[in-house]
């Protein structure tokens, strides 16, 4: 791959997609091996009894660069705490606490400071989640983009709850809880100065209390769950398929996407499959229940447009023993691959 193979980091190795699953896989996992972090879930699940009898800890973190630091329907400090929320809660975790850590730029606005500030005791609060410890560090102008936010959560996974790869198995149903595309392209328009007939803005949310919901509800029929994020859905469910050993057949005209999403992607040439989102959970459930999750999903806030949009089948023979691969049934009755995104798409974009 290009950039890959000349000994240097690219913009594409942060895009989520081939380059950095050949960083994480090919570099760091060389010198990482525990078993919670070899399993590249959203977050570490870790044995404990601090939460509770028969419960478990959920631990991740993740840094936030995103340009510019504002954008319709978010900033970087609600981004910061929908993130990592987000991660431990497609675990089956109950999201508690947070660090935050700041990277200040030397001349960096004390009032735009206060905005982020503001927006992250909003989110938090909403979330129900508390900002326990944190860190300040500046650096010299120039050294940085402004600020950079470093966030950590801790949540606790009650007992029972079963969520993971092995679990997947053909026929089940995929389900996702709204339209996709909205955050990559809510950012590319702020920061290019586009404007779109119909405005798009950031799905960016905390989505920890629609996802405790469904799974109080619907329980083990729900086998697994993942934040959608950089790479999009299409980058998404071929890292599923790979890791599950099953194949995953996504219809095209069952994704709800808007149609000012369609037409921004139609102008700009980009598909938005690949376009990353902040709001959006991907849930492969018992095809039993998916019409009942689906009805569950749409009473909430953050699950309005929630849809079943394919189905897991057995992996093809020439694949069996190497993982599953991802397809797309398109509109005119016709199936391709789906890929994992391969260079740069839209840096800097979480």
């Amino acid at each position: 791959m290009k950039g890959y193979n000349e000994g240097k980091v690219t913009l594409a190795h942060g895009e989520g997609g081939l380059a950095t699953q050949r960083l994480i896989s090919g570099l760091i996992l060389k010198y990482f091996d525990h078993p919670a972090l070899v399993r590249l879930d959203d977050a570490a699940v870790l044995s404990t009894e601090g939460g509770g009898e028969g419960c478990s800890l959920a631990v991740t973190t993740d840094s936030f660069v995103v340009k510019p630091l504002f954008f319709p329907g978010g900033d970087i400090g609600k981004l910061a705490v929908c993130g990592t929320v987000n991660d431990l809660a497609v675990c089956g975790a109950r999201p508690r606490y947070l660090t935050v850590g700041l990277i200040l730029e030397e001349g960096f606005s004390l009032e735009d400071l206060e905005r982020i500030l503001s927006s992250v005791a909003r989110t938090a609060a909403e979330a129900g989640v508390s900002i326990v410890a944190g860190d300040t560090k500046v650096v010299e102008k120039g050294s940085a983009d402004q600020v950079f936010i470093n966030t950590t959560g801790v949540g606790f996974i009650p007992p029972g709850t079963a969520l993971g790869y092995e679990r997947i198995r053909p026929g089940d149903a995929v389900v996702i809880n709204g339209g996709v595309g909205e955050h990559g392209l809510a950012v590319l328009s702020q920061r290019e100065g586009l404007s779109f007939a119909t405005p798009i803005e950031s799905d960016c949310a905390p989505l920890n209390g629609l996802i405790q919901g469904v799974l109080n509800r619907f329980g083990e029929r729900i086998r697994f769950m993942r934040d959608v994020t950089r790479g999009g859905v299409a980058t998404v469910v071929q890292e599923v398929a790979a890791a599950s050993g099953v194949d995953f057949v996504l219809e095209e005209e069952r994704l709800p996407t808007s149609a000012a999403v369609v037409g921004a992607c139609e102008m700009l040439g980009l598909d938005p499959l690949y376009l990353a989102n902040e709001g959006k959970v991907l849930m492969v459930v018992d095809p039993s229940v998916a019409g009942e999750l689906v009805a569950a999903l749409r009473g909430e806030r953050y699950g309005k447009e929630g849809a079943v949009i394919g189905y897991t089948a057995q992996t093809r023979g020439k694949r069996q023993g190497l993982g599953g691969e991802a397809f797309l049934k398109t509109a005119l009755g016709a199936t391709r691959r789906l890929d994992l995104l391969d260079g740069e798409l839209l840096p800097r974009i979480c």
